[in-house]
């Protein structure tokens, strides 16, 4: 690809079936693609980044829903391979605000054969920006692989990398995740946690602590989203800020961290330093937390921006 890149997100996709019904109420479920890192790489898309997602998709039913589905996004999908493995599927549903139901069917899928060998160093220097996350890192130990060299070469070229720990206890455990963190951490240039769910790896309960402890580790920008401040604490350049949320009038947070990652990096890539980039990052998230359905209610520019401009 001769133009250059914003971001490169790595990680897995999953057709989404979905329902604003109980599961077991339900007669119809509606279609779409989910997961965190492409999630993300959608978010950045949709306000103006040029954005490459890298994949191993299965060669299942499903293949050419999702394939046509990223180019209609307008994701740079060049590097995306195949392998003879079905996709990852997730049923959710939303009866109400305080009810959710999921279902996960994603061991053995496709994304789960990444390895070293699907990354290219000439790719990758031709972005500002590599972004993946604890739960690419647990698909197998080749995808954790991935995200380890991936953040090196980004880091060691001098690019922005960039990681969401993202810990789910149905995912992987507490340990698990810490090996996860602990081999990526001193690549890290931009890190992206929760107070609730993700400040346990660290074994630090204050907020500040944590982020000067990162520091010392070398990570340079460190967000952590906080729900009981209701907003956002940013590390960076020696300061610590606080960012309410956009709104806490939402319908669905479901992937809404990963808009607000999204954002972020979209506008860390668009010249707005990591206070402006949290503001219009919460104005993303929050806009999309509003919706129904993950990715589908991820918001475009003017939206966003007509918000953050003061439009």
């Amino acid at each position: 690809m001769d133009e250059k890149l914003d971001i490169i997100a790595i990680g897995e996709s999953l057709v989404e079936l979905s329902t604003d019904e109980k599961l077991k109420d339900a007669e119809c479920l509606h279609k779409y693609f989910g997961g965190d890192a492409l999630a993300t790489a959608v978010t950045a898309v949709r306000l103006g980044s040029k954005v490459g997602f890298i994949t191993k998709l299965g060669n299942d039913a499903f293949k050419d829903f999702l394939l046509e589905g990223w180019k209609e996004e307008g994701l740079d999908i060049s590097q995306v391979t195949f392998a003879n493995e079905r996709n990852g599927l997730y049923l959710i549903a939303r009866p109400s605000y305080l009810e959710k139901e999921f279902a996960f069917y994603r061991k053995k899928t496709a994304p789960a054969k990444l390895s070293v060998e699907d990354i290219s160093e000439e790719y990758i220097s031709n972005s500002k920006v590599v972004y993946s996350t604890g739960i690419t890192q647990a698909l197998s130990l080749s995808a954790r692989e991935v995200v380890k060299k991936s953040l090196e070469l980004a880091h060691n070229m001098q690019l922005f990398a960039a990681y969401d720990p993202n810990f789910i206890s149905s995912v992987s455990t507490l340990d698990e995740a810490r090996e996860y963190f602990d081999e990526v951490i001193s690549s890290v240039d931009i890190l992206f946690m929760s107070a609730k769910h993700d400040l346990p790896i660290l074994g630090i309960e204050s907020i500040d602590a944590s982020i000067k402890y990162l520091w010392d580790k070398g990570v340079s920008i460190v967000v952590i989203k906080s729900g009981l401040d209701k907003g956002y604490y940013v590390g960076y350049n020696g300061n610590i800020t606080f960012i309410d949320f956009y709104t806490t009038d939402v319908s669905d947070t479901t992937c809404s961290g990963d808009v607000f990652n999204g954002a972020f990096l979209h506008g860390i890539t668009h010249g707005c330093p990591p206070i402006e980039s949290t503001r219009l990052a919460s104005i993303a998230a929050g806009i999309q937390a509003k919706g129904i359905g993950a990715i589908k209610s991820i918001p475009y520019h003017d939206e966003v921006y007509s918000i953050f401009k003061g439009v």
